[in-house]
């Protein structure tokens, strides 16, 4: 039997995935000048084949949709995997907010480091006049002694203008925000503030994941816990997912 060469096989393996990359880029052509047609006017952020032939999954704004390979059909909504009992598009948003979190300037967050060694890494979306947030607050020592270290991203959820964004920008603007965020949040009344700050850009952040509630868990992995989680809950959580 005739051997070819190993450089024979990298050289066809190399025009098959070009070939491939091409075909994803036609689609992708397609399906955005589709919805430019019909006045979707939003970048895809990602896009990927779904489970289903001819069927693909796009990122647009942090939502996922399922698109059609010529671009006529769109669905909206999960696609479950029942024999894995899951969502088929969570492993995509996944990781679009890991990889979205950890290019994100730790300048602008709120961080409360691990007490000794870091196990474990949240980000957490906040709103001061969350009652949920509060009380997670109040035990933010619990987080930390079990080795979470927590950053909080400012999440003010009436949006722009509102009570609770003037003083999510408050706590910003103040010389020590550990110690206003802990007033702020244990109801103590504030004054506003003018500064630069990151406040609005991160409510643009929050619709970009795809958070919709407070408190909001994230782990360095993309995972998503909506919700109050308490530290040991939280620790056990990510300790089996590690």
């Amino acid at each position: 039997m005739m051997k070819l060469p190993l450089t024979w096989f990298t050289g066809l393996l190399l025009v098959v995935l070009a070939a491939a990359a091409n075909a994803d880029d036609d689609v992708r052509e397609r399906i955005e000048s589709r919805m430019a047609e019909v006045g979707i006017d939003a970048e895809i952020q990602q896009m990927r084949e779904s489970p289903v032939a001819g069927l693909y999954m796009v990122m647009i704004e942090g939502q996922v949709v399922y698109v059609s390979a010529d671009g006529r059909y769109l669905l909206q909504g999960e696609m479950l995997d029942l024999e894995a009992r899951q969502a088929v598009a969570e492993t995509m948003r996944q990781a679009m907010r890991a990889e979205r979190l950890a290019e994100y300037d730790e300048e602008h967050l709120i961080i409360y480091p691990a007490q000794g060694e870091t196990a474990h890494v949240v980000t957490v979306f906040t709103d001061i006049d969350c009652p949920y947030c509060q009380r997670m607050h109040q035990g933010i020592d619990d987080y930390t002694a079990l080795g979470i270290e927590v950053r909080y991203v400012q999440f003010p959820r009436a949006g722009v203008g509102s009570g609770s964004y003037h003083k999510a920008v408050a706590v910003w603007c103040d010389e020590d925000r550990k110690a206003a965020m802990s007033r702020a949040k244990a109801g103590s009344s504030m004054d506003r503030a003018s500064c630069d700050n990151p406040v609005s850009e991160q409510l643009e952040l929050a619709q970009e994941l795809g958070v919709n509630a407070t408190p909001t868990f994230i782990t360095e992995s993309g995972v998503m816990h909506r919700g109050l989680v308490d530290a040991r809950q939280l620790r056990n959580v990510l300790d089996e997912a590690q």
